[in-house]
């Protein structure tokens, strides 16, 4: 299962108190204060891991309470520390607090984020000590810890982003230019969660590809799933719009994806993104440039980086589609002329 938004209580754990203690020791003439400190409460931190892929650890447990400190002892022994609960996300969360204020992106692995902190153990009576009062008989209670409720949301971390209608071909071109296995079908919302897999752009050179369920008019007010993850691509550096021609015309769609885009906010508007005009072999020789040529046109008016037709099926059009992706990602070769 696969789940990208979790919400939690987090508690650190109280410090221990100070400990009251006189010294009672045979042949010590005078004895005086002793008590030692209380230990800090354990603290909560984060820690990015790569090996985990999805938040659904946190759908079963909702609360995790750090350890409290132990109190002070005697002979100015200080308390033990309460232990720190670290708790493993994957590379790619983002940690919110209830009124959206992030507190951190754990983006790679082994970051770390303190987010609740325990409290401060108390001092003891020997801490009190001076010269006017020279046996304090006080000393502090610990410190409560920090109690907060957290979101943590989960962002895919790929270099490009697929977005489209429902059976644009999102999943098949995944499936055919990368090892990943999305479920594939001739019926929409095939694509339930996202996916990603890795692109061979040649010469050593790779980059991860992100595909989302697709978008459909009035995604911003809940219609569908696509606008629940288009955090997913938030992070890549661009994006492909794939357009099934097939469908409606090329130009309508792409207005409405740009516009779903703009509606859920952040940089992904204004993300570099190319046009990518799928399912050629469906179509005659004519109706597949008529395509074109309206996608083209979109393209020249909206500032999209190029527009190419393909076809993931009949393996058409992908290599010069790898080389639109080498340009996007940033990365070149010598025999990439057109970078």
């Amino acid at each position: 299962m696969f789940l990208d938004i979790a919400t939690i209580d987090l508690e650190a754990g109280h410090g221990g108190a100070g400990c009251v203690s006189t010294r009672k020791e045979k042949w010590v003439p005078r004895g005086g204060p002793d008590g030692g400190n209380g230990g800090a409460g354990g603290s909560v931190w984060f820690v990015a891991d790569d090996a985990m892929s999805t938040l659904l650890d946190f759908r079963y447990r909702r609360h995790y309470k750090a350890a409290k400190g132990q109190q002070g002892g005697a002979q100015r022994r200080s308390g033990a520390d309460g232990q720190d609960i670290i708790l493993k996300v994957p590379c790619g969360t983002s940690v919110l607090r209830e009124d959206g204020e992030t507190l951190g992106d754990l983006t790679e692995a082994g970051q770390r984020l303190l987010v609740v902190r325990g409290g401060k153990g108390g001092k003891g009576n020997w801490a009190f000590r001076n010269p006017r009062n020279q046996t304090p008989m006080h000393a502090q209670p610990g410190r409560e810890g920090e109690v907060l409720k957290v979101r943590l949301e989960l962002k895919l971390i790929a270099d490009i982003g697929l977005v489209g209608e429902p059976n644009a071909g999102k999943s098949t071109l995944l499936s055919v230019i990368t090892a990943a296995r999305p479920k594939v079908a001739d019926y929409p919302f095939t694509t339930l969660v996202p996916n990603l897999g890795i692109v061979d752009l040649g010469d050593f050179a790779s980059c991860t590809l992100a595909d989302i369920p697709g978008l459909i008019e009035g995604a911003a007010e809940g219609k569908g799933l696509g606008h629940e993850f288009l955090r997913h691509v938030e992070r890549t550096r661009a994006l492909l719009l794939l357009v099934d021609p097939t469908f409606e015309s090329p130009a309508r769609t792409l207005d409405m994806l740009r516009d779903e885009l703009a509606r859920h906010g952040g940089r992904l508007v204004d993300l570099p993104f190319a046009v990518v005009v799928t399912k050629s072999d469906l179509q005659d020789e004519a109706a597949r440039q008529e395509a074109l040529n309206e996608a083209t046109a979109w393209g020249r008016q909206n500032r999209a980086a190029e527009v190419l037709s393909i076809s993931a099926v009949a393996n058409l059009g992908l290599t010069e589609l790898k080389h639109l992706m080498r340009r996007l990602h940033g990365t070149t070769t010598a025999g990439d002329t057109n970078a």
